[in-house]
């Protein structure tokens, strides 16, 4: 089965930068898109970032100029480089990616990985 592992959360002060991972496993026939999105206690959640196989971009507004989406050569791994953190950034980090396998395409998830940022 198709899996989606995060790492790379924890602890920060604000101003501070982590850089979180992404890796995708399974037997994949393609991957389209990869992206993160997270969810902050009692809210919804949201897009963070997103990059598809071509390489296109795009942020959420409150991270544009701080944080970078990009994937690996192997194109099953995806990372998000985080800068000047914010304590409103805290939340769990979920990387998504747009998979097409045996059964069919479908989106997938990770676990999650929390990120704080104390201020």
């Amino acid at each position: 089965q198709v899996q989606l592992m995060e790492s790379g959360g924890g602890l920060v002060q604000a101003g501070g930068s982590l850089r979180l991972s992404c890796a995708a496993s399974g037997i994949i026939i393609s991957i389209f898109d990869m992206g993160w999105y997270r969810q902050a206690p009692g809210k919804q959640r949201e897009l963070v970032a997103r990059i598809t196989s071509g390489g296109r971009t795009n942020y959420a507004d409150s991270v544009k100029g701080r944080f970078t989406i990009s994937t690996g050569n192997a194109k099953n791994t995806v990372y998000l480089e985080m800068h000047s953190l914010k304590p409103e950034d805290t939340a769990v980090y979920y990387c998504n990616a747009d998979i097409k396998a045996v059964d069919g395409r479908r989106e997938h998830w990770g676990q999650g990985t929390q990120v704080t940022v104390s201020s």
